[in-house]
């Protein structure tokens, strides 16, 4: 079963490198793959709500799942699974960027963007196309780059999604619990 999972990752990989590669796409993809890393792009997002009062909750959520996603993808699971890189195994690959050092499931770019994209996308509406369309653009960036799997990929969207969602519900019960902890007296106006 593994070995056909690696044989479909891998066909796609070969399929994007000699299909979709040119000097325009390796330009935008390595940009994009540069906005992911270490969540840069979220942070600069995140620090740009948290300056707002009406939406620093929104930011402390997405910080939240941005902290959350990276523990459970790159402390945990990458260690846990501990997946060798595209490029040590498919020998016609030349990456364009330099070679990641850690493992390869899950992304974890795909699963920082898909964890704060999930939050913002909730809270945000009008700008989930958008937030979602970046996060897949980063996630794009990495199979482009040949530097993950395509199941390295959607590892990380179904972990980040998970984050969000866990962030979403914590941040809620704690609303919960400080409306029902507020004294009676300044409940009323």
């Amino acid at each position: 079963m593994i070995s056909l999972i690696q044989k479909f990752d891998s066909s796609i990989l070969l399929y994007i490198k000699d299909n979709m590669h040119g000097p325009i796409m390796d330009k935008i993809m390595v940009i994009s793959t540069y906005l992911g890393n270490g969540g840069i792009v979220w942070i600069m997002i995140i620090a740009a709500l948290m300056i707002s009062e009406k939406y620093r909750r929104i930011g402390f959520m997405a910080l939240a799942a941005l902290i959350l996603s990276t523990i459970l993808g790159d402390v945990v699971l990458k260690n846990v699974v501990k997946r060798i890189r595209p490029s040590a195994t498919i020998a016609s690959i030349n990456l364009l960027i330099p070679k990641p050092l850690s493992y390869s499931f899950p992304s974890g770019h795909t699963t920082s963007s898909f964890a704060v994209a999930g939050v913002l996308a909730r809270y945000l509406k009008n700008y989930a196309f958008e937030f979602f369309s970046l996060a897949s653009l980063i996630a794009f960036s990495r199979l482009y780059l040949s530097v993950h799997y395509p199941t390295d990929i959607l590892g990380g969207i179904v972990l980040g999604l998970i984050c969000s969602g866990i962030i979403i519900f914590l941040f809620d019960k704690i609303s919960c619990l400080n409306y029902i902890m507020t004294p009676n007296i300044l409940k009323k106006e």
